[in-house]
């Protein structure tokens, strides 16, 4: 059964997640954008990337209704470049999303809704919220990137290959209070804690990454794009993947009313687990000042 992939927003990272769904066949893909044009634009070039024999096309458009039939369907949508921190068009963008989910509510209300939006934490609550859907069914996917940006830093730090890390996690806000958890990482089977003389370097390089990228190009896409991807893969070929990523929680970490990034296992019905983990004391203090800058974001934005 062919099914269908809708990606809201066609800048960088949503047009990078369409070629990748594309050109690996792994569905019919539709561009949604304001902007017809742009939607259309990108369609026609990623179109040039289907395998010669794929059975799967990518079309664009600017009219939401044709979101109707969607399995999955990621937001990857803007109102402008953030420069600053991830939150600095908060207000606006959380307008964005309540419209943007008025529209997937009222034509495809069983989807799975993937948030690649910043701010990401902030925006995966008032989606869920204005919705509706299932918690289980909204997952911000931005946690699984940092943990890819951790596992790099750690790899460059002990000059190792990354493949050599294990069981590196980012949970926590998608922002400056971001929580790596170093107490289970394990490099070639031994503690990290053992190998370096402390966290404090390598968490704010792992916050900061995407300023140090900024320095080089205009905003990362690559990295994001295939975290997302991933999940897209695992919920259509009815796989299962653990990782970290922004849901809203009732009771999980002592938190409630909250969106934040926490191991889960996400199948084709969308969040089937949210793991628990041991965490040392740092890192749970840690996680509480995350949670509370995002609690404070969201109420900000009430107020």
């Amino acid at each position: 059964m062919i099914l269908l992939i809708s990606i809201v927003g066609s800048g960088k990272v949503g047009a990078s997640i369409a070629f990748l769904c594309v050109s690996n066949e792994l569905d019919d893909v539709l561009l949604v954008n304001t902007t017809k044009e742009k939607a259309i634009g990108e369609s026609l070039d990623i179109a040039s990337a289907i395998p010669e024999n794929s059975k799967f096309s990518i079309r664009g458009t600017d009219n939401y209704s044709e979101l109707v039939g969607s399995d999955v369907i990621i937001i990857a949508a803007s109102v402008g470049v953030y420069t600053k921190h991830r939150a600095e068009n908060m207000d606006f963008q959380v307008e964005m999303i309540k419209e943007i989910a008025e529209k997937i509510k009222q034509y495809c209300p069983s989807a799975i809704v993937l948030l690649v939006s910043n701010p990401l934490d902030v925006l995966t609550y008032f989606f869920q919220k204005i919705s509706g859907f299932s918690r289980f069914k909204v997952i911000g996917i931005a946690s699984s990137l940092d943990t890819s940006r951790f596992r790099y830093y750690i790899s460059e730090k002990l000059s190792v290959p990354q493949s050599s890390v294990s069981n590196a996690l980012v949970l926590g806000e998608h922002g400056d209070s971001m929580v790596p958890i170093f107490s289970g990482v394990s490099v070639g089977g031994n503690p990290l804690f053992s190998m370096i003389d402390s966290r404090e370097t390598i968490t704010e390089n792992v916050r900061n990454y995407w300023r140090t990228l900024r320095t080089f190009k205009s905003r990362s896409q690559f990295g994001i794009a295939k975290n997302t991807f991933d999940v897209i893969n695992a919920i259509l070929k009815k796989k299962e993947i653990s990782i970290p990523a922004s849901i809203v929680l009732d009771g999980e970490y002592g938190e409630h009313d909250v969106a934040m990034g926490v191991p889960v296992k996400i199948d084709q019905n969308g969040v089937s687990e949210i793991q628990k983990i041991k965490l040392d004391d740092t890192e749970l203090s840690s996680l509480k000042k995350s949670s509370q800058k995002i609690r404070n974001d969201i109420k900000s934005v009430h107020d």
